[in-house]
């Protein structure tokens, strides 16, 4: 049977359903807070996967036997923060911690996703080489980049802080 494995990238829809959206510290500051350190993490949003699969479907025999990984951008923690800040017209910092503090916070999937966010920042250059955004944008010419997706999705982010987080 042809087949055709498609690598997906973390979804920006993350900051809406699993809480990693920016929280206020103490202070009232908004903050985003992930265990990538300094590094690109590719993202994309969830609605932009199912066009992606239909550009392989669409390109026949080129992408039998391959394996293709798909992301609309890779941004950093910092570089997040800053499309967080410009879209919510208020400031958000990024904080990293290690991923042994983020397994720490004790909300439900906090190992899995501490887990997730280690092997892609250990293995970052591997991570980012296999997600090409230009090669995902020729499948899926609607494909969102953050700002984008931040533009449309910005009211649905909750900002009230989060258990443990």
């Amino acid at each position: 049977m042809p087949t055709t494995c498609l690598l997906t990238s973390f979804y920006w829809d993350n900051f809406i359903h699993f809480g990693l959206g920016p929280k206020p510290g103490p202070d009232g500051a908004l903050a985003i807070t992930l265990p990538m350190g300094d590094k690109p993490l590719p993202g994309i949003a969830s609605g932009d996967i199912g066009g992606c699969a239909l550009g392989i479907y669409k390109a026949g025999e080129r992408y039998v036997g391959r394996t293709v990984g798909i992301a609309g951008e890779h941004l950093t923690g910092g570089q997040m923060a800053d499309a967080f800040t410009r879209a919510l017209g208020r400031p958000v910092a990024y904080h990293a911690v290690d991923p042994a503090v983020f397994r720490g916070f004790g909300f439900p999937g906090a190992d899995d996703m501490g887990n997730m966010f280690q092997f892609k920042r250990d293995f970052n250059a591997d991570f980012c080489r296999a997600r090409n955004v230009d090669e995902s944008r020729a499948l899926n010419p609607k494909l969102q980049d953050f700002a984008t997706w931040l533009a449309r999705h910005k009211d649905e982010i909750p900002l009230e802080a989060a258990a443990g987080a």
